[in-house]
């Protein structure tokens, strides 16, 4: 038994999709393939393709340079390959060339990414690369696929006649041309061609003054065509030339034929590799076009459908610019029966449209268009009943339509079944419809099959509540204005709105009040409920909402407070540092004025400042001493929050190589490595070295400096 039946393909517009398919296939092959494309229920198979189409559009949107698919089918090249002496047309040599062309550059593409898409490179197990092909076609054709002179010695002798004989046959048509244009014996045009000859256009008056072969006149018989009668011969032995240029070309084809036919079995593959490729592309520009994704496959039954879209609603909308509201659904084994109520226009037939065709597209082989996150599974049969389906020639009204189809579901519903049911169990008298659609619902629940129904019958929005694993969902709509939002709901069933919708049409209040008063009161009560329950819904959402947006709001500022803050701590600290410098200078300052002021100047008395200069000394000195201590605390702090290193013995003899070390005696100039500055050796004890630097006189570890020159003598 088919997964899915025709009428269910056509209630869901899968030909629609088919047919934006059959635009994008270059070949007929792959055309054909397309047209006898339906959903499949052998699971692995599926799969399989699902995930080399994915390797395709994954390597389109990654923006890979994928080898154009660019090539002419091989079918007739094929059969005629195989016939002894046959020659291909001219097309067919370069349609051959272009396909192994094409292939040789798909298995370049695919040498060094045979572990990132392996299953499009698994087709390539039957070709391998050949140029066999294209050297034996290159030598035979040019660029402009004319045969080449020097495909063969005898033809390149036979052109070399053919050109001689064409320029002397010129060269006498021209000296003939100008002799009798001066004696005004031929026509307004001169000359003409003929039986593919160079002719006069001579006026028929004084066709007999000039000598050669007539071989036509004009409509009028005004002007006679005639060749000149010293290119007559010439002509005769070029026909006979072009003859054997012919017979040679045939030749050449022939043995070309020959040698490509040797190839047979790879040219075959060609054509089976890239109708495949032309396949899958086909359907890869559908997913590109439609923002197709493949989304995660379950081996159970359950859906998720996450940010799904309607590929058909989607793309006519995106044409004419209009917005295409997405839907959030989920069915497992706690939900597999799924009625979804609510007024006229709000959806409910393209919610259901949705969930059937991106199910029917996925078990096609296709990518569907909706979020990544979603989870889909495969069903063994997908069936709907959809629409006003009667029959005038079975003289089927809708309603006996309906209870064939239902009938056919109920025998072949089961655990793996999808059936999506559009306005349940209408066509007949609603009393008793509803009452006959609760039982269908009951068997069809029995069957513990998955169903996607749309109905306006209060029973069965009851009975979802009441059965354990079947589940209410409404389309929302504006409570104040009623227009439609396009969302579906799940977990309540929807009011119809019949009266308010009536009274929004204006319908008078009178009229409606008058159709209240026939109602049995429990039906009114219970459509009431459900109409103050969904408004409420719809205040809750917007409550929920503006809550959402102010929570949003209120972190995103408590962010900015955060960063503000961060920044000013940053400002502040840099302020707290420039302060603490400034006093520094301060200090220094003051300490400088208070010597400045203790110098001596007017008197001439010898040494009189030398207590004033050891006093700097000592302050410097103890300063120095100061940020030293300073520098080694922080260098030692450093220290014990890294991991001890391992010594470099050879390293630390390098050094000392390289800052020659040995060569520091008294009287040096050395190099502090630390600082870089430079001081003169006064006294050197065991390890440790009196540097004076300036003013400043210190004790330095022989290893912290640098030997630069010795002072001369």
């Amino acid at each position: 038994m088919q997964s899915v039946d025709e009428r269910t393909l056509i209630d869901l517009e899968f030909p629609v999709i088919k047919e934006i398919l059959l635009n994008y296939c270059i070949g007929q092959s792959s055309k054909e393939r397309i047209i006898q494309l339906v959903p499949k229920s052998h699971f692995p198979t599926i799969e399989k393709e699902l995930h080399k189409l994915n390797e395709l559009v994954s390597i389109r949107r990654n923006g890979e340079t994928f080898p154009a698919l660019d090539f002419q089918e091989l079918i007739t090249e094929i059969k005629m390959l195989p016939i002894k002496n046959a020659v291909l047309q001219l097309e067919g040599y370069l349609k051959i060339c272009t396909a192994s062309e094409l292939v040789n550059a798909i298995l370049v593409f695919f040498d060094k990414k045979s572990q990132q898409y392996p299953l499009l490179f698994e087709l390539l197990n039957e070709v391998y690369f050949e140029t066999g092909i294209i050297d034996a076609v290159n030598k035979v054709f040019d660029r402009k696929g004319a045969v080449r002179d020097d495909a063969s010695k005898k033809l390149m002798e036979i052109r070399q006649r053919i050109k001689t004989l064409r320029n002397q046959i010129n060269r006498n048509f021209d000296r003939e041309l100008r002799r009798l244009s001066k004696e005004n014996l031929l026509g307004e045009t001169r000359e003409a061609f003929l039986h593919e000859r160079r002719v006069l256009t001579v006026v028929s008056t004084h066709k007999r003054k000039i000598p050669g072969m007539v071989l036509g006149s004009s409509k009028t018989g005004s002007l006679t065509f005639i060749e000149p009668q010293v290119n007559i011969l010439l002509n005769n032995e070029l026909e006979l030339e072009l003859d054997d240029e012919r017979k040679e070309i045939y030749r050449i084809l022939q043995q070309l034929t020959s040698d490509i036919s040797v190839f047979l079995p790879l040219i075959k593959a060609y054509q089976r590799i890239l109708v495949e490729f032309d396949y899958i592309n086909a359907k890869s520009k559908l997913a590109l076009d439609m923002n197709g994704v493949l989304p995660g496959i379950s081996k159970e039954t359950k859906i998720e459908l996450i940010d799904a879209y309607h590929p058909i609603l989607w793309k006519a909308n995106k044409e004419i610019g209009k917005t295409t509201f997405p839907q959030h659904i989920t069915m497992d084994a706690s939900s597999r029966m799924l009625v979804i109520s609510g007024p006229n226009a709000g959806g409910k037939s393209i919610t259901l449209k949705t969930i059937g065709l991106l199910q029917i597209m996925l078990q096609s082989g296709l990518l569907v268009p909706l979020n990544g996150n979603s989870t889909m599974c495969f069903f063994q049969d997908i069936h709907s009943d959809i629409g006003d389906n009667q029959s005038i020639e079975n003289e089927l009204s809708t309603y006996s339509y309906r209870l064939k189809r239902m009938k056919f579901f109920l025998e072949i519903a089961n655990k793996r079944s999808l059936l999506l049911l559009d306005e349940f169990g209408t066509g007949s008298d609603p009393e008793l419809g509803g009452a006959l659609a609760e039982v269908f619902f009951e068997e069809l629940y029995k069957k513990k099959c998955y169903c996607v129904i749309t109905t306006h019958y209060s029973n069965i929005k009851i009975k979802a509540a009441e059965l354990p694993n079947a589940v209410n969902g409404c389309m929302l709509f504006n409570s104040e204005t009623l227009a439609p939002l396009y969302r579906l709901s799940i977990g309540q069933p929807g009011s119809s709105f019949t009266f308010e919708v009536a009274q929004i049409n204006g319908i008078a209040m009178d009229i409606i009040n008058k159709a209240k008063s026939k109602l049995d009161n429990k039906k009114l009560r219970i459509d009431q409920l459900l109409s103050d329950l969904q408004k409420e819904k719809n205040h809750f959402e917007k409550l929920n909402k503006a809550h959402r947006e102010a929570q949003e709001w209120a972190e995103a500022k408590y962010q900015e407070y955060l960063d503000r803050k961060e920044k000013l701590d940053a400002k502040l600290k840099q302020m707290n540092d420039a302060a603490d410098r400034d006093g520094k200078y301060v200090n220094l300052g003051k300490r400088l004025s208070a010597y400045i002021d203790k110098y001596q100047t007017n008197s001439r008395k010898k040494g009189i400042n030398d207590v004033l200069f050891e006093e700097i000394r000592k302050y410097i000195a103890i300063e120095k001493s100061r940020i030293v201590n300073k520098d080694k605390e922080a260098v030692l702090k450093a220290k014990a929050q890294t991991p001890p290193k391992k010594i470099n013995k050879k390293k630390i003899e390098s050094e000392k190589e390289t800052y020659k070390q040995h060569l520091i005696k008294v009287g040096s100039s050395v190099k502090l490595i630390a600082t870089r500055q430079v001081g003169s050796v006064e006294s050197i004890v065991n390890n440790q070295v009196t540097v004076l630097f300036g003013f400043l006189r210190m004790k330095v570890e022989i290893e912290k400096l640098m030997w630069l020159e010795d002072k001369k003598k």
